[in-house]
């Protein structure tokens, strides 16, 4: 296996972008996943957005103890596609001790998130089209800039492997759900619009 999942899915329409401990991060992943199941089955609804957002808030304060003892930081992001609000695309992102935020355009988290966020700013005021006017394409050229920016100066930032071809994992959400995108897709736009 040559690159870990840090986009985890949640339920149709939610993903949980991880920085931090991975093994923390997939447990929290596999607790929302059956809260939301389990809202799902006994109340016959989906819960709201604001539920889940905070669901996940409630896991990072309970983690706080061992992100104190420096063993279990987790950061995350979460994104959801949400049909009752406007826009329907809803991001957010946290700190370690379950604070949220809600993002307009574009977040970004962990270690190489600064050389990240820079490129997403520049893309967003400077670039031929703001972030939210961006087709799929377009989108995944920006996020592997991003992200290869981000591991040219950050060692723990995975980008993308030039010499094995290893691209990294990317997902979209949508009202149809989500959808991981196939890597000879990525490695054509990379191709085409990064290297």
């Amino acid at each position: 296996y040559d690159r870990a999942d840090k986009v985890l899915e949640i339920d149709r329409h939610s993903i949980m972008a991880i920085a931090g401990v991975p093994a923390t991060a997939w447990e929290m992943a596999r607790v929302l996943e059956h809260s939301f199941q389990y809202f799902r089955r006994t109340q016959l609804q989906e819960m709201s957005v604001d539920g889940k957002v905070r669901a996940l808030s409630k896991l990072l304060r309970d983690n706080l103890g061992f992100v104190l003892q420096g063993v279990g930081v987790v950061v995350p992001i979460f994104a959801t596609y949400d049909s009752n609000s406007h826009p329907e695309a809803r991001l957010y992102f946290y700190d370690a001790m379950g604070a949220q935020f809600e993002a307009a355009d574009y977040a970004a988290t962990g270690s190489g998130s600064p050389a990240g966020r820079g490129i997403l700013y520049y893309e967003n005021h400077w670039g031929i089209k703001s972030l939210k006017d961006l087709g799929e394409d377009e989108a995944v050229a920006v996020a592997l800039r991003a992200l290869d920016t981000a591991a040219e100066s950050d060692t723990a930032t995975g980008g993308v492997d030039r010499t094995g071809k290893i691209f990294p994992i990317i997902k979209t959400v949508s009202r149809d759900g989500i959808t991981t995108l196939p890597e000879e897709k990525i490695a054509a736009v990379f191709k085409q619009a990064v290297a």
